[in-house]
């Protein structure tokens, strides 16, 4: 007897093609697909889908979740969007794996203002202990893609200088360990220290390790390089992979502002990239705006040496005024007014979230960039920010070009987080797909489901068949929507009643179970 049917519900089963009605039925963990009259069958449990339709649940190839999972496991934003597996150690900033403790809690610092703080109580150094604290103890599956500012840190250090050829092959022997021990490939963030620090060469060795392994080089690419043209970063990844052998994923993938090239180019280099015969992909999320740590905004040679060396130039009036003529002249202009500031965890602090550097700089009576830079002292360096840098027009065509995926780049910490943490997966559904029709239902689900799914080498998730991982979600197509805005961003997604999760109902009928049925996924296991 299974133990859960769900009846009655329009099957779109990820892969792209047309919806068909049949019965899902759950035994465990996994499912099988029944066709016919089922009315007789008995299980543990029925849940009518009349009205609905029945997809796998979505995976997100871009999670900036994990430390955050660790003091919230139910990762309520994001399963309440259906989204059942996650990638975290995204951007070059994976917490693992580190010689020693000194070094992950400055680096943790460091990236705070991305990927949290520290959670209490907990510890580990390897890829594989720090996995161990996911599973069955969160509420989506987790996967790990190694992040090579860890690499740079245990064979090179914090400083920008190139590797020797020991430390080279040091570095490759920790992207090896790493792959054996799960992970699913190497990942950089080229604009975030010391990983941004990596040349061309010192990346194309080590996604070769990667590549022999079976994974792939997701990144963030080199905004430095925009002045040699719009492309060049982008370039350098495609030959990264060329060099490697690497398939090459382009994340959060889009034209940032309206004029800086066409939609065309960027388009066009990831099609003549495939048919040069290199396997390049994308994903894209769906709103104007973005968020990182603020760190971003501050030269790389401010963070040359780590988070002391970050709080050295903050605290120096001479380093302070270097600093901000580079953030007016360099590639990365501060924007005082679509920078908007979020993430304060000193109380004295809160009345600032959600207020841009400009705003915060009039309440303060103070310069923008002093106010930034004090507040960055007062919080440990740990503040995010919510960017523009997105031009919406052009953005449906990247969310429905045959290479992209959807992915919510989504912090889950601070007051005022970019809305794509709450609504990047059900603004497809609703807006994309429903309202404007850029695509079809079915190969909007397969960019949520089978592709990253296919892209992680998962062959057991993303698609509803028999045998697979029993991650559903059930949703209503003409009510699924993203209520979440720039102003009021922490609004649950709706239409969503149920997700299931290794078969365990995680939403139902639109009240959390806090189960924790989620497992770590584990590249070639």
């Amino acid at each position: 007897m299974p133990d859960l049917l769900i009846r009655n519900g329009l099957i779109i089963d990820g892969t792209g093609n047309p919806g068909y009605y049949a019965t899902v039925a759950v035994d465990g963990d996994t499912m099988r697909i029944l066709r016919g009259d089922t009315s007789d069958l008995e299980s543990g449990r029925v849940i009518d889908a009349t009205g609905h339709v029945v997809c796998p649940g979505f995976v997100d190839l871009h999670s900036h979740g994990g430390l955050t999972m660790l003091r919230e496991p139910l990762n309520e934003p994001k399963i309440r969007q259906g989204v059942t597996t996650e990638l975290i150690g995204i951007d070059g900033n994976s917490a693992a794996p580190f010689k020693n403790r000194d070094d992950l809690e400055a680096f943790v610092e460091l990236d705070s203002g991305l990927n949290d703080i520290m959670p209490v109580g907990r510890d580990w150094r390897s890829v594989d202990d720090f996995l161990s604290l996911f599973e069955k103890t969160v509420s989506p599956n987790i996967a790990f893609i190694l992040g090579n500012s860890a690499v740079r840190i245990w064979s090179v250090g914090w400083n920008d200088r190139p590797a020797t050829g020991a430390q080279m092959e040091d570095m490759k022997s920790v992207v090896r360990e790493a792959m054996e021990e799960g992970s699913f490939g190497l990942s950089t963030g080229l604009d975030y220290p010391p990983g941004s620090y990596a040349d061309t060469n010192e990346l194309i060795e080590l996604s070769k390790v990667a590549a022999e392994k079976g994974g792939f080089y997701h990144t963030h690419t080199r905004h430095s390089l925009m002045m040699n043209g719009h492309l060049a970063p982008f370039e350098e990844a495609v030959e990264i992979g060329r060099g490697s052998g690497a398939p090459v994923h382009l994340t959060h993938y889009r034209q940032p502002d309206q004029g800086v090239g066409s939609h065309l180019d960027y388009l066009g280099l990831v099609e003549k990239s495939r048919d040069e015969g290199l396997d390049v992909t994308f994903d894209v999320y769906t709103y104007r705006f973005g968020g990182t740590r603020v760190l971003i905004q501050l030269p790389n040679w401010t963070k040359d040496g780590g988070p002391e060396r970050v709080k050295e130039v903050l605290r120096s009036q001479e380093e302070r005024k270097r600093a901000k003529e580079d953030m007016l002249s360099g590639t990365r202009k501060l924007n005082t007014d679509e920078t908007w500031l979020t993430a304060f965890r000193k109380p004295h602090n809160a009345q600032y979230d959600g207020l841009s550097v400009a705003e915060i700089a009039r309440k303060r009576d103070q310069d923008p960039f002093d106010a930034l830079f004090d507040l960055l002292l007062d919080e440990n360096l740990g503040i995010s920010a919510v960017l523009g840098g997105t031009n919406a027009q052009t953005l449906p065509a990247f969310v429905s070009h045959p290479y992209g995926m959807i992915a919510s780049d989504a912090i889950l910490f601070g007051e005022f987080p970019s809305p794509r943490t709450y609504g990047c997966f059900p603004v497809v559904l609703a807006e994309f797909v429903r309202a404007e029709k850029h695509l079809r239902l079915p190969e909007a689900i397969r960019k949520m489901t089978s592709f990253p799914a296919q892209r992680l080498g998962l062959r057991d998730r993303g698609v509803l068949r028999d045998g697979a991982k029993a991650d559903i979600v059930v949703f209503d197509p003409d009510r699924v929507k993203a209520p979440t805005t720039h102003r009021q961003p922490k609004q649950f997604a709706q239409g969503i009643p149920y997700v299931i999760v290794n078969g365990q109902v995680v939403v139902d009928n639109d009240v959390l179970t806090k189960a924790t049925p989620g497992v770590v996924l584990r590249h070639g296991r």
